[in-house]
């Protein structure tokens, strides 16, 4: 396949190639469509489409959303089951952390490239500096899914509290820091201009691509295999390590806090649970507990509705990468790191519909309540 990476340039990878095992996805220009065809076949590779007509589902995605701010407006609600713009989210965030005010509050930890507000809600029952897990979505753009999940899970978890005996459990003794738009300035490209986007907005002089990958410019592995030193790839790693101020308002945070005991970095698609490393094949210390832990949040999550993840260290079940999120937070200390990938395996890929939001969350959430009861149950 190397040779077809040269040979087609007109080409965005959804889903890189990794293990034999695992499908390439990836969305081809129609003028590109007959040659990339041909090359295909001429090379014996298999292939299948999966999206005839991207711009169908953009333009069915905008259409329900715009049907759905409709209906929000005419009845004052806000709609756990649709999209939602940086602006809507963020109004959403100042009324939720209102209404919730006594067990939920929004900090700013930081500002974008563009200079929007990073904002975290910090769920807690009293105390300060206490153990606390960290949850963050959409440090990729166009996942919008994760983003989706993130407020769901928001508002499952001040519904719960008190009621649920094992979350009631973690947020007497836990804090919980969730970071629901990681990546601002990206999130809102993905509705202004190209909902493919994924990267942030940075630009710097002399250089014409603009735009990081924020999961590529942590300080662990930076450079290695897996990143890209070209500005115009979707893998570009950045200058220096955390060089992105998205990047380093998380580092900042985090390290200041010095008490973050899990942190999990939402993703999607592929349908996975991952855990550190991504930029080496070398076992971390503690990989026997971590798959035991990723196998019974796996095995939670499907009996919501029966979908099934894979679940492994990210360089043997994905592929290899370098200067992402949870091998930063593994070198830190925090030995509870996982990544997921939500749904699905490829039939809408980023453009997952709405209909499948709360679906989406409601799986992920009972996996995630098994990586917080772990976490709690094992403190170090």
């Amino acid at each position: 396949m190397s040779v077809y990476f040269s040979f087609v340039t007109e080409v965005d990878f959804w889903r890189s190639p990794a293990r034999p095992s695992l499908p390439v996805d990836m969305r081809v220009a129609f003028s590109e469509l007959k040659d990339i065809k041909a090359y295909l076949e001429s090379h014996g590779l298999a292939y299948s489409i999966m999206i005839k007509d991207i711009q169908v589902l953009l333009d069915e995605e905008r259409e329900a959303m715009a049907k759905s701010r409709r209906l929000e407006r005419s009845t004052s609600s806000f709609s756990y089951s649709s999209y939602h713009t940086l602006e809507e989210i963020y109004s959403w965030i100042d009324n939720f952390v209102t209404e919730y005010s006594d067990i939920v509050s929004k900090i700013r930890i930081g500002h974008s490239f563009e200079n929007r507000s990073i904002l975290v809600l910090k769920f807690s029952t009293g105390g300060s500096q206490r153990r606390a897990i960290w949850i963050d979505t959409g440090i990729h753009s166009r996942e919008w899914i994760t983003h989706a999940t993130g407020i769901w899970t928001a508002k499952k978890i001040v519904s719960e509290y008190g009621k649920d005996h094992t979350l009631t459990n973690i947020l007497n003794a836990m804090d919980i820091f969730m970071e629901i738009v990681t990546n601002p300035d990206g999130f809102a490209f993905t509705h202004s201009m190209n909902r493919l986007w994924r990267k942030n907005k940075s630009s710097r002089p002399g250089i014409f691509c603009i735009g990081v990958d924020l999961n590529r410019n942590w300080k662990s592995g930076f450079g290695g295999n897996g990143s890209n030193n070209n500005p115009c790839s979707e893998t570009y790693r950045g200058p220096s390590p955390q060089s992105e101020p998205e990047v380093a308002a998380i580092v900042d945070f985090i390290t200041t806090h010095g008490n973050i005991k899990a942190l999990i970095s939402i993703h999607s698609y592929s349908q996975m649970l991952m855990y550190p490393y991504g930029h080496s094949l070398e076992p971390v210390p503690n990989q026997k507990e971590l798959y035991r832990l990723a196998k019974d949040a796996v095995q939670a999550l499907s009996e919501a509705h029966g979908i099934e993840y894979i679940y492994g260290s990210i360089s043997s079940t994905l592929y290899v990468a370098s200067g992402i999120t949870v091998d930063w937070a593994y070198d830190s200390g925090i030995k509870y790191s996982f990544t997921f990938e939500l749904r699905d395996t490829g039939r809408y890929g980023f453009l997952l519909p709405a209909s499948q939001i709360v679906p989406t969350a409601q799986e992920t959430w009972l996996a995630l309540r098994t990586i917080m009861e772990h976490t709690l149950n094992h403190p170090y």
